[in-house]
């Protein structure tokens, strides 16, 4: 399993991310929201499968199970792909998701601050990215004005 980083710590990821066929028998299955949907009478009792969803499919297509589900990870096809903050702010804002949100795919470090403000709490970096670096890049801002997922009051009202 990877290392990721998620609340704030460097840890072993819980799941493994599975594309293509898969095992039911496995525990900790990160699936494709496809595969997920296919199986959803054998799965939707357990506790220990997630989804991940590419950044061009609809997120509304989870919100009848979502609340259920332990973990969901957005992929990020590459870094100037934006799409998953807007599925992270409707998972959190409009479903109530308070699971594991996870950012997959093409994840750098100048990202990971925008990416908690639109609720994402774990990180499976891009290759070739600095783990201990990109954590202490989460810590680099102190204040934000703007209200936001992590923070919903903004910063004046704190006055």
């Amino acid at each position: 399993m990877p290392a990721i980083i998620k609340n704030q710590a460097i840890v072993e990821s819980d799941y493994q991310w599975v594309d293509g066929e898969i095992d039911l028998s496995t525990n900790n299955l990160l699936l494709p929201l496809t595969t997920y949907i296919a199986h959803q009478d054998k799965l939707s009792a357990r506790k220990d499968v997630g989804i991940w969803l590419e950044a061009g499919e609809n997120i509304e297509d989870a919100e009848a199970f979502v609340s259920k589900l332990p973990i969901v990870a957005l992929n990020f096809p590459a870094f100037g792909d934006g799409r998953a903050y807007s599925s992270a702010n409707i998972l959190r804002r409009k479903f109530g998701f308070e699971g594991e949100l996870r950012a997959i795919g093409d994840v750098r470090r100048d990202q990971l601050e925008q990416m908690v403000r639109c609720g994402f709490d774990s990180f499976q970096m891009a290759d070739g990215q600095n783990l201990e670096k990109s954590l202490a890049g989460l810590n680099s801002f102190t204040y934000n004005y703007q209200g936001s997922i992590d923070r919903p009051e903004p910063l004046f009202q704190n006055r």
